[in-house]
């Protein structure tokens, strides 16, 4: 019987972890810097905070409730969440719950802009620190890659997931304004620098003969809300059609 968990890569796993910890958490600090900010969320967070207003709980929680609604739809799906996977789950809404419980939002236009430019960049580091530790994707990214492995243009599914996720937000009363667009535009740009750059990459054997040239690196894929995945090789190459 198959192990429901995607394995573990065997080299660097104390990295990973530690890099993925530190991405989860940093996720959480720079969602709740967003909802601080009060000039517009991200598509999902929007959801959680709509979701929020409209039927009680904090937006963490509803991080969490929706996240793992979002891995039963794996399931038919196909899709084997991986260690990172489960602990994105949970992780990121317990430190947007904590944040805010912690902070309140600031009244002056300045501190909101600041919040809201550190949050996006914050953001897309802690996308490139997560996803780049190699331990699973996020469960909203998951189900939009396990979509597209079936045919589907992965530009397309994104768009169509997180258009029909603002929309449902923005029904629930979640915050659309500046820092939904600014989010949207650059948010892909950032993670494309970020994922290569983070990447955890395993170890090269020593007993490889140096003349040898070096095997395909891995895909990183980057990240935007309704840009799709950007999946290069860490050389800046386009990979070659198979």
């Amino acid at each position: 019987m198959r192990h429901p968990l995607a394995p573990i890569p065997s080299q660097r796993r104390l990295r990973r972890g530690a890099q993925l910890l530190t991405g989860l958490i940093l996720y959480g600090v720079t969602a709740a810097m967003l909802v601080l900010a009060g000039l517009g969320l991200d598509p999902w967070d929007v959801l959680h905070q709509g979701s929020s207003r409209t039927l009680g709980l904090g937006i963490g929680t509803w991080a969490i409730l929706i996240s793992c609604v979002v891995l039963v739809a794996w399931w038919p799906l196909r899709q084997r969440p991986g260690v990172g996977t489960v602990a994105n789950a949970i992780l990121v809404g317990v430190v947007i719950d904590l944040i805010l419980s912690l902070a309140h939002p600031p009244h002056a236009l300045w501190a909101r802009l600041m919040l809201l430019a550190g949050g996006v960049l914050g953001n897309g580091i802690a996308t490139g620190l997560y996803i780049g530790a190699g331990l699973g994707p996020g469960p909203r990214d998951g189900l939009s890659i396990a979509v597209a492995a079936r045919g589907h243009s992965m530009r397309v599914v994104r768009t169509a997931i997180e258009a029909t996720v603002l929309a449902t937000g923005i029904l629930l009363g979640g915050t659309v304004g500046i820092g939904t667009v600014l989010y949207a535009l650059v948010i892909g740009p950032i993670t494309h620098v970020t994922i290569p750059a983070l990447s955890v990459a395993p170890r090269e054997r020593a007993s490889a003969p140096s003349h040898t040239s070096p095997g395909p690196q891995g895909d990183a894929i980057c990240e935007g809300p309704f840009s799709g995945p950007v999946r290069g090789r860490r050389d800046g190459r386009r990979p070659r059609r198979a």
